[in-house]
C-alpha cells in the first residue's frame, strides 16, 4: 500500500467510525454524568483506604534514577507523550502536574492526553493537563508509592472500535515501553463515564489490581513518585514489535486480554458434544444503521447446510464483555459485514477463520480497520467483497453508476457526509448465496483442520 492509498484508508476509517461515534453520543452518553466512587466492577480511589489498597514496595528492578526534570516527545503523528521523572503532585481540580522538587530551570508543559492529536475538533473536547516544575506545589494529601500512568478516556470512546484502537491497545503499547519489566503503577483515566468503566472493568483490573483514579470526582492531592501523560499508538490496530521493548505483538495483546476475560468457567458455547460441529459466530447489524445482511436467514441456513453450528451475535453497547469473550474465543468461525462490530475479532483464538464481508465503497476501511489486525494476530482471514448486484446501492442508483463501478473515483480524496451516508448508512447487502457457498466451504475446511489441531476443542 503507497502512501497515498494508506492516507486515504486512514481518512476513510477515521470518517466511518465518526458516525457511529456521533449516533452513540447522542443516545449513549449525553445524559450520562461523570463517575460516581460506586462502579460495579472494579474498585475506584477512595482516600480514607489510600494505604490499606496500595501497599506495594518498589519494584525489585527498579531502573537507574534520572534527573528530576519534564519531558515531552511531540515528534509523532498520532499522541504526545509526556513524563515527569520525580516526585510528582497531581492537583486534579486545576488539571495540573507539579514536579515538586527544586530544578535548575522552570518548565511549563501542556498535554492532551489522547493518541489522535490530528484531529483537532476531537482534541478541544480531551481534558488539558499542565505540567510544571520550580514552582510551588500544593501539600500532598493522598500519598502513593507507584508512579502514575494518565489519559483521557473521552474523545472517540463509547465506539468499541475505538474503545481498543485509541484505548487499550495504545495502552497496552504504553505500559510495556515504559515500564518493560512489569513495573505495577496506577491508572489516572479522565473524563471517565461510569458506562465506561463498569464495561470494562475486568481489563482495566488487569491492567493494574490499584483502585483508579478519576480527576473530575476529586478535591485531594495525590502524589506519585513519577508520572507519565499520554498513550504511545503505532497505528490502526496495530502493534509494531519493532518498537516495543519486550518485542510484544498483537498476538501479546489478545493473550493480555485471554487473561482478563477467560476466567476458566464452563459456558454453554464451550460445551463439546460427542462428535462436535464447527462453530461459526455470525455478526449481525441492525436495521437502523447501515450494511445489513438482508438474506441473513438464508445465510445462516446456508452455513448449517454446510456443516456449521451457527450463532447469531448482535453485540449491543449493554453486552457482558466475558460473555461476548467467552462465545467468540469459544468459536471456530467468525463471518460479518464491516463494521465496529468486527472488532470482537480479537477475541478470536490464533488459528480461526475470520471471514469480512466487503460492501461497495469499503475496500480500503476493511484493510486498515481489520484485514491488518486479522494477519497479524494469526487468523485465517477470508474475504468477501460484495458485486454490485449484492448491493442495495444499485436500486437507487443503476449498476452503471459510477459510484457502483469505480467508488475510489467517485469519492476522489473527498470524504465528505454525502459520501459517507451512501457507502456507510445507505448500503444493504443481500448476499449471492450461490457465489458464497464456496467461501464458506473454504471456512468449513479451515475451522476443521483448526479442530483437528486443537483436539476438536
Amino acid at each position: 500500500m503507497d502512501k497515498r492509498n494508506s492516507k486515504i484508508a486512514a481518512v476513510l476509517c477515521l470518517a466511518f467510525f465518526l458516525y457511529f461515534f456521533i449516533l452513540h453520543t447522542i443516545h449513549s452518553r449525553s445524559n450520562v454524568p461523570y463517575l460516581s466512587k460506586d462502579i460495579p466492577g472494579i474498585e475506584v480511589f477512595n482516600r480514607n483506604n489510600v494505604f490499606q489498597k496500595d501497599p506495594t514496595p518498589p519494584s525489585p528492578q527498579s531502573p537507574l534514577p534520572r534527573p528530576n526534570q519534564i519531558n515531552c516527545d511531540r515528534s509523532h503523528r498520532f499522541y504526545d507523550l509526556c513524563t515527569i521523572n520525580g516526585p510528582t503532585v497531581l492537583d486534579p481540580v486545576n488539571s495540573t502536574l507539579y514536579l515538586s522538587v527544586p530544578t535548575n530551570s522552570t518548565t511549563v508543559e501542556k498535554i492532551r492526553p489522547y493518541p489522535r492529536k490530528w484531529e483537532k475538533p476531537i482534541m478541544a473536547g480531551i481534558q488539558e493537563f499542565t505540567l510544571i516544575s520550580n514552582s510551588k506545589s500544593p501539600l500532598c494529601q493522598a500519598q502513593h508509592k507507584l508512579p502514575a500512568i494518565v489519559f483521557s478516556a473521552a474523545g472517540y470512546t463509547g465506539n468499541f472500535f475505538h474503545d481498543f484502537n485509541d484505548g487499550f491497545i495504545p495502552l497496552f503499547i504504553t505500559v510495556n515501553s515504559v515500564f518493560p519489566d512489569n513495573q505495577d503503577f496506577i491508572l489516572v483515566i479522565s473524563q471517565a463515564q461510569n458506562w465506561w468503566i463498569s464495561k470494562y472493568g475486568d481489563l482495566l483490573h488487569t491492567y493494574s489490581k490499584h483502585p483508579v483514579i478519576i480527576p473530575e470526582n476529586e478535591t485531594s492531592t495525590h502524589c506519585f513518585p513519577s508520572a507519565t501523560l499520554g498513550l504511545i499508538s503505532h497505528g490502526f490496530m496495530t502493534i509494531d514489535p519493532k518498537l516495543m521493548p519486550n518485542s510484544q505483538a498483537l498476538t501479546h495483546f489478545h493473550a493480555f486480554l485471554d487473561k482478563a476475560y477467560n476466567h476458566g468457567q464452563n459456558h454453554p458455547w464451550k460445551s463439546n458434544p460427542p462428535k462436535p460441529r464447527a462453530r461459526l459466530v455470525l455478526a449481525t447489524r441492525n436495521g437502523g444503521v447501515g450494511r445489513v445482511i438482508s438474506n441473513q436467514n438464508e445465510v445462516k441456513h446456508l452455513a448449517e447446510e454446510i456443516g456449521f453450528d451457527v450463532i447469531i451475535f448482535e453485540p449491543i453497547p449493554q453486552t457482558p464483555l466475558q460473555q461476548a469473550y467467552a462465545l467468540i474465543n469459544s468459536s471456530h468461525a467468525m463471518v460479518g459485514v464491516h463494521g465496529a462490530g468486527l472488532t470482537h475479532s480479537l477475541f478470536l483464538r490464533p488459528g480461526v477463520v475470520f471471514m469480512q464481508v466487503v460492501p461497495i465503497g469499503a475496500d480500503w476501511l476493511a484493510e486498515v480497520c481489520f484485514a491488518n489486525s486479522a494477519r497479524a494476530m494469526g487468523l485465517e482471514y477470508l474475504e468477501y467483497r460484495i458485486g454490485a448486484e449484492e448491493s442495495s446501492l444499485i436500486d437507487k442508483y443503476g449498476k452503471n453508476s459510477l459510484l457502483i463501478k469505480d467508488p475510489a473515483t467517485f469519492r476522489g480524496q473527498n470524504w465528505s457526509s454525502a459520501t459517507m451516508d451512501i457507502y456507510l448508512k445507505e448500503q444493504n447487502v443481500k448476499i449471492d448465496l450461490i457465489r458464497f457457498r464456496e467461501y464458506l466451504k473454504e471456512a468449513y475446511k479451515k475451522a476443521k483442520e483448526f479442530m483437528e489441531k486443537e483436539g476438536a476443542s
